[in-house]
């Protein structure tokens, strides 16, 4: 069930890169502390304005209530069944901690000039103990003030901003410095509001006419009592940010990690013998190209080391029979060498010349395709190919045609290379039979295409698909080594370029596919 679902996240996972990877994670780590104080900022800004909210509730209450009770107040009128539309005007907060200005502490308040309206103080009697008894539960303090600001103890409010709002008929909520404040706990100075009173002015109304002025103050909640409150959702975000942590440590451990010991791991396999793992679908972009990577290493070397055995078992193949002649000719010569003829003393030693000067060019063989396989690239290689043609034509020993135009364009290829490749050609029509052959030159597209044509007796089918392994030669008894095509093939490989059989008609063909030069 699990390899499953592995199998289902690693067919959905996205392709990501190492760089995308780490950002992603950097970034997180980097946002982190910023998102916690947002997010303290904006759980405090909710407190403020549930305070705000519980003023509004509590001064519409009483301001119902006195304005029901107001002296020579109408009759209320029944709620219809089906309220028009505008009935319900339902008050949102305004306060913003990030926006708002903090007043300063209410100042002493001085005493009005003119006695307060005497219809405002029964109001404000008959509603004492409803004021109490809500003040238990809200712990916000409420004042109710006449028309003009003056409350039943004579203090003028008038001057207040809040107050004034109200005076003109809306509601208006402050923020004030609280200098009764005195902190409590260590951190409460991460806290905006901890040291702020709200106070709520909403107007009596009596139609269009302010009639008076509830007046209620509050602290709004701390921040570390909400916190203690709210412990059960922040609990929640805790495990929420938790699990956004083990995701990106997933993250991080299916991208990278794993598939680095995975891939630490296929390498030892490796080097046993193993074959490399599959490449995991949730790695990096450069993880996986890691991968592909290590398996053409591994698949270059398994075809090198193979190469390698297939070419030592050759070789001692191929110095065996030279040796083995020479040995047994030196043996017979040292046993037999007073009772032999002249002549027979003479073909024993010729013999040995021979598998001495096969054995020789052998050895200066091998070292040319050493020389071969440890070919470089050389940057900027530039070769016109009509001069290498006709110095390897001059030397073949038989009538060669050289067919170059001119705006054939150089190759990318040194030019001795070229010679080398084109001597090669020649010489094996010559030890082939061959007594003309001709050299031409075509453009293809990217690509000069080089063709080596004799009239010999060509390639036998049999021997064409093994026709560029090392030491094979149909022509051993002429002196062939059979190791001048795999050494042409490998100085063409060292500058891109490849050779060859194709069908030519009469005699053998060979192409020669070099890159152009510019």
């Amino acid at each position: 069930m699990i390899e499953r679902l592995k199998d289902l996240i690693a067919r959905w996972w996205p392709a990501l890169r190492l760089r995308t990877i780490l950002f992603g994670v950097l970034v997180f780590a980097a946002a982190m502390p910023a998102i916690g104080a947002i997010s303290l900022r904006v759980y405090e800004n909710t407190l403020v304005r549930q305070t705000e909210a519980e003023l509004v509730a509590q001064g519409a209450a009483i301001a119902a209530m006195a304005s029901v009770g107001w002296p020579g107040a109408p009759a209320p009128i029944p709620r219809p069944e089906k309220p028009p539309d505008g009935y319900f005007r339902p008050e949102f907060t305004t306060i913003d901690l990030s926006r708002d200005t903090v007043l300063p502490e209410r100042p002493p308040l001085p005493f009005a000039g003119l006695a307060p309206d005497t219809q405002a103080v029964g109001v404000a009697r008959a509603l004492e103990p409803v004021v109490e008894r809500t003040t238990r539960t809200t712990l916000a303090s409420a004042v109710i003030l006449d028309g003009r600001g003056v409350s039943p103890e004579g203090e003028d409010y008038s001057a207040l901003p809040e107050v004034k709002v109200a005076l003109g008929g809306r509601s208006r909520t402050v923020l004030r410095e609280n200098g009764d404040y005195r902190p409590l706990y260590r951190f409460e100075w991460l806290s905006k509001a901890s040291g702020i009173r709200l106070h709520h002015a909403r107007p009596i109304l009596l139609g269009d006419q302010v009639k008076g002025v509830v007046l209620l103050s509050r602290s709004p909640r701390a921040l570390f009592r909400g916190l203690y409150e709210d412990r059960g959702k922040f609990a929640i975000a805790a495990g929420v940010i938790l699990g956004l942590l083990v995701v990106v440590s997933g993250l991080i451990a299916r991208g990278v990690t794993l598939p680095i010991e995975k891939l630490s791991a296929a390498s030892r396999q490796v080097a046993g013998g193993g074959a490399v793992p599959r490449t995991p679908r949730t790695a990096a972009v450069e993880i996986r190209d890691l991968y592909e990577d290590f398996r053409a290493m591994a698949e270059a070397i398994d075809r090198r080391s193979g190469y390698l055995r297939d070419f030592a078992a050759a070789v001692s193949h191929e110095f065996k029979t030279p040796l083995a002649g020479i040995t047994g000719a030196v043996e017979l010569l040292q046993d037999h060498f007073e009772t032999m003829s002249a002549a027979e003393r003479r073909r024993f030693l010729d013999n040995i010349a021979g598998d001495s000067e096969r054995l020789s060019q052998l050895v200066t063989r091998l070292l040319d395709l050493a020389r071969a396989d440890m070919a470089m690239p050389e940057a900027g290689a530039s070769a016109d190919l009509a001069e290498p043609a006709r110095r390897a034509a001059d030397a073949a020993g038989f009538p060669v045609d050289v067919d170059i135009p001119r705006e054939v364009p150089p190759v990318a290829a040194p030019l001795t290379t070229v010679e080398s490749v084109l001597t090669i050609l020649l010489q094996n029509a010559r030890q082939a039979g061959a007594g003309a052959a001709k050299v031409s030159a075509v453009v293809a597209d990217e690509e000069v295409v080089l063709t080596v044509s004799d009239d010999g007796p060509g390639v036998p089918e049999a021997d064409r698909e093994r026709l560029f392994e090392p030491f094979f030669t149909s022509r051993r008894a002429e002196g062939g080594t059979g190791l001048g095509l795999s050494i042409a093939r490998s100085l063409l490989a060292a500058s891109h370029g490849r050779i060859e059989l194709v069908d030519g008609g009469r005699g053998a063909t060979f192409r020669v596919t070099l890159p152009r030069a510019d």
